[in-house]
């Protein structure tokens, strides 16, 4: 090979080497959905549970941004967590707050809701409300949108993790009459009686 012609062919390569172990380095980011039906499930007296929204984003939030947003987030919440296991009356879950906010080397979250309800003549005969907030800072080279992605990802991660505890804990405080403990479904096994081993008399 020409001496001119390898000399062009490893100066490509080495123009070529960083961005290649910078891709390599980094590699492919996953960011799983958040689900919730592995938490307890908490069992209303009510016919219908109704899902509302009435939260709106401020100029600054940054929420499109996030690979998961608070907003489907406390969604998913609901879904999985709440069950309508009543005849009559219906519970209706606001939220009110779904915000993740970038200021000046700090990412906030926010996240507040209601859970009210209401009979089939429509008058409130119960409420409970759960909010929760976290923060997180990121550096000058972290501010790029590709960077803050995993980070508000693991901020509204961590949001919905105390959300979930605080809900469920003013929901049992609030709404305690309204909670229903899951029945077994017809033609259930009942567990296996354990054996007790028989003291022998002449012992």
């Amino acid at each position: 090979m020409p001496v001119n012609v390898r000399s062009a062919l490893c100066a490509i390569a080495l123009l070529l080497a960083p961005a290649c172990t910078e891709e390599s380095a980094s590699g492919p980011q996953s960011f799983p959905p958040l689900s919730y039906s592995y938490l307890t499930h908490l069992y209303l007296n009510v016919a219908k549970i109704e899902i509302e929204d009435d939260w709106t984003p401020s100029e600054d939030d940054v929420s499109w941004l996030s690979p998961a947003r608070p907003l489907d987030a406390l969604r998913r919440m609901a879904q999985d967590r709440l069950t309508a296991a009543g005849t009559t009356a219906r519970a209706v879950f606001k939220i009110q707050d779904a915000s993740l906010r970038k200021g000046e080397s700090v990412l906030s979250a926010h996240a507040a809701v209601e859970l009210d309800i209401y009979t089939d003549s429509g008058t409130r005969v119960g409420f409970a409300e759960a909010r929760a907030a976290r923060t997180t800072t990121y550096s000058p080279e972290e501010s790029s949108d590709a960077a803050l992605r995993p980070l508000l990802y693991q901020l509204t991660k961590g949001l919905m993790d105390d959300m979930n505890v605080e809900f469920e804990y003013q929901v049992r405080h609030n709404l305690k009459e309204w909670l229903q403990q899951p029945s077994e479904p017809a033609g259930a096994i009942p567990p296996p009686v354990q054996a007790q081993p028989l003291q022998n008399p002449g012992m």
